[in-house]
C-alpha cells in the first residue's frame, strides 16, 4: 500500500466533504490535475508552498484505489510525483490531520511513513 498526501487548507476540505468530491486548489485546477506528494517528498512541498500558512490539513491516500486516473510523472529534480486526472472522491480519503506552523514557518505533517 503506497500512501500519498494532499496539503491543502481546512476551508477546501470542508467545502470538498461538502460536495463529496475535491476538485483541487486553484493551481490544481490551472494545471489539469490534483497535485499529491509521496511521503519524501512532502516536506519539501510544503516548506516551497505553504510556508508560513495556517489552517492546512493533509489528505492520505492509498494510491492503490485511485486506478488509472493517478499518473507518475516527473517533477521537481525529475522525481516522479502522482498526479490525479479526475476529482478526488472524498470517500478515498483514509486520514485528514491537521499541520500547524512550526517555528520555523514550515507546516508539520507528523510521520507520513
Amino acid at each position: 500500500m503506497a500512501l500519498i498526501y494532499k496539503i491543502l487548507p481546512h476551508s477546501e476540505w470542508l467545502e470538498a466533504r461538502g460536495r463529496g468530491r475535491f476538485e483541487g486548489s486553484a493551481v490544481d485546477r490551472a494545471d489539469g490535475y490534483i497535485h499529491f506528494s509521496t511521503g519524501r517528498q512532502a516536506l519539501e512541498t510544503a516548506r516551497r508552498y505553504f510556508m508560513n500558512s495556517s489552517d492546512l490539513v493533509v489528505l492520505v491516500v492509498e494510491s492503490e484505489g485511485l486506478g488509472v486516473d493517478l499518473k507518475w510523472e516527473p517533477s521537481r529534480g525529475g522525481d516522479l510525483f502522482p498526479h490525479l486526472y479526475c476529482a478526488l472522491d472524498c470517500a478515498a480519503v483514509s486520514e485528514v490531520r491537521f499541520a500547524p506552523p512550526g517555528a520555523d514557518g514550515v507546516p508539520q505533517l507528523g510521520d507520513l511513513g
